[in-house]
């Protein structure tokens, strides 16, 4: 049992305790099983399932591209305002349950306004239930338009267009979906755009794509932060320059066990990246896909490689210190944490 700890049920209690910032979580992939079929009722959708153990049984994924397929079927459920409202409600409550004191979450307008749901009532209801949660649970958040990387960046040009009125309530842009064959300079001219605007920049490079696709997100995209990661480790030059900008990276450990990035937990390399100085954190990525909250996350990497008291402070600190929030309001998160540890 790693330092600080006397057995499993001690650091779980402490993980359980341990105030914490998500900075992945994408708002569509929380959707439960349950709440897709009260909605697919409510809104009188057609789906392939029988059953919530159907659903269930569907979500085992042999890759990315495998979970993308039924996440948009999943998706084709939510129209209405209210619709969005619960979908991010029930997220902010389970977050909120794991201690979770801020959240910085992506949407995907395309995968909504592809469909004809207006980019007006997706925003409406997500950002209803996130200044709920700040009323109910003192939960702070932040909101991450991301791009498809599987479209056209001009659509993703037409995606910032419609964003325009809203950038009050949207504090960054972000890059998901389909990596391979998608690389950040695909979307080089978007993001420098987003930039002018004021928005933070975000991307997935490094889940299944290559380490050159974290260069690109880096020195293209120009990024403040990086999600997943992982393959940055392949390239010892890569892992330094992360280090040495203390670049956070997002990283999201049922998710690449789910989608096979790794072939078990043990497997993992998130205590590899801490040992190697990257600011690196533990996020839920799509929770109800992928078989965990916040707290499950820290609990798998915690029992599967032993994590310590000292580490998982880190972990927690970082996702603080990696979030876009301002210094004072970090400063006070982060000195919860030392009067907790």
């Amino acid at each position: 049992m790693a330092e600080g700890f006397v057995s499993a049920a001690d650091r779980a209690a402490f993980i359980a305790g341990l105030p914490k910032a998500e900075l992945h979580l994408h708002i569509e992939g929380s959707l439960e099983p349950e709440l897709m079929f009260e909605l697919a009722q409510r809104n009188n959708v057609a789906i392939p399932f029988a059953s919530v153990e159907e659903v269930r049984a569907a979500y085992a994924f042999s890759n990315l591209q495998d979970f993308l397929d039924i996440y948009y079927q999943g998706m084709g459920v939510l129209h209405t305002e209210q619709d969005f409202y619960d979908l991010t409600a029930a997220y902010c409550a389970r977050a909120d349950a794991d201690n979770v004191r801020h959240i910085e979450i992506f949407f995907d307008p395309q995968g909504h306004t592809s469909r004809g749901v207006a980019f007006a009532t997706v925003i409406a209801g997500i950002t209803r239930a996130l200044d709920d949660a700040r009323t109910t649970y003192g939960m702070t958040s932040k909101l991450i338009l991301c791009f498809l990387r599987h479209l056209s960046e001009a659509d993703a040009e037409a995606t910032l267009d419609e964003a325009l009125p809203y950038l009050d309530r949207i504090a960054g842009v972000g890059l998901d979906s389909s990596e391979v064959g998608h690389p950040p300079s695909k979307f080089e001219r978007v993001f420098a755009r987003a930039k002018g605007l004021g928005l933070k920049i975000v991307a997935h490079a490094g889940e299944e794509g290559p380490p050159a696709y974290v260069h690109e997100a880096l020195d293209l995209l120009k990024v403040d932060r990086i999600d997943h990661g992982n393959r940055s480790l392949e390239d010892d030059a890569l892992v330094k320059r992360l280090a040495g900008e203390s670049m956070t990276l997002t990283v999201c450990p049922l998710s690449n066990l789910k989608l096979c990035v790794v072939r078990d937990i043990a497997d993992h390399p998130l205590k590899t990246m801490l040992d190697a100085g990257l600011h690196a954190t533990v996020n839920s990525d799509d929770p109800s896909y992928f078989g965990g909250y916040v707290n499950a996350n820290y609990l798998a990497v915690a029992d599967a490689l032993d994590l310590s008291r000292a580490d998982l402070v880190t972990l927690a600190r970082n996702s603080f210190t990696g979030s876009f929030l301002g210094d004072a309001e970090k400063a006070r998160h982060l000195a919860a944490i030392d009067a907790y540890a």
